[in-house]
């Protein structure tokens, strides 16, 4: 698609990644493989200076100046402002993306996880596909893991029901629901359609008009981890369309909150009962 629809004569984009003790190794390969995509964009899009905030929620333990050492020749030759926000602690996902909210005036800002590694491609295909479609506010990516399988960041409306099955049921007993999963999930999406019409979109790679994103506040703080991604994909929905784009390709290494031990399941919970109280209770029947 990238090749084939006209372009703006000037872009601006940011991009902020909510990092929390991230191994650096990890950090790094986020970092290269932005700047490459923003390397390969350069070659079509004439780029204004992009700013990349890094927003580090460790208590005690900053990400390593070495990082922005080993990144700043590049980062200066590509115009982009490599920026380290550390010092107000674990605030939470959502309330660290927004302390750059009031920093912006790009046309597009990216919201990443520091566990997400791009395609080359990725930011081209991006911007070239917003810019077609007009009355779409974000975009979710075609991601995959580690290993390759696909992982399904398009979501809809979650039963509770559904969340316990996906979440903390066996997989024995997740098998006989797996129609039920496959829906919620979106599996329908293909590597090569493009929908519009999707509900709820992961926060691990939101690519969002910057006038979009300001205008409904960010994300909501109450949520400290867990479905703020969800409640802004309904708030910013509102605005326009959400889209899933195939050709914006990714790889996601990030687990599911039930594996990472009784802390996460307490904040899973609690930010879902958040969520269902906000936006309405559906127990068993999946949308």
């Amino acid at each position: 698609m990238a090749n084939l629809v006209p372009t703006k004569p000037s872009i601006s984009l940011s991009i902020s990644v909510v990092c929390y003790n991230s191994p650096p190794d990890e950090v790094k390969q986020l970092l290269e493989s932005l700047l490459n995509a923003i390397l390969y964009l350069g070659q079509s899009q004439t780029l204004s200076v992009t700013p990349i905030y890094l927003v580090d929620n460790s208590d005690q333990t900053p990400l390593s100046l070495d990082i922005f050492a080993e990144f700043g020749a590049l980062c200066t030759e590509l115009k982009v402002d490599l920026r380290h926000l550390h010092g107000q602690g674990n605030v939470g996902y959502g309330q660290a993306h927004n302390l750059v909210l009031e920093r912006l005036d790009s046309d597009y800002h990216l919201i990443l996880n520091p566990d997400v590694v791009l395609e080359e491609a990725a930011l081209l295909e991006a911007i070239s596909f917003i810019n077609y479609k007009r009355g779409i506010v974000m975009l979710s990516p075609n991601a995959k893991d580690s290993s390759g399988t696909k992982q399904y960041l398009c979501k809809r409306y979650p039963s509770v029901f559904t969340l316990l099955v996906r979440g903390f049921f066996p997989e024995f007993l997740r098998s006989l629901f797996r129609k039920r999963l496959a829906r919620y999930e979106m599996h329908e999406l293909d590597e090569k359609e493009v929908s519009e019409d999707i509900p709820l979109v992961s926060g691990c790679f939101m690519f969002v008009r910057t006038e979009a994103l300001k205008e409904v506040g960010g994300f909501d703080e109450f949520y400290f981890l867990y479905f703020e991604d969800f409640d802004l994909s309904i708030r910013i929905g509102k605005l326009g369309k959400i889209a899933y784009a195939p050709n914006v390709r990714i790889v996601h290494h990030g687990g599911n909150a039930a594996k990472k031990g009784f802390r996460h399941l307490k904040m899973f919970i609690q930010s879902g009962i958040r969520f269902f109280n906000k936006h309405g209770w559906q127990l068993f029947k999946q949308s």
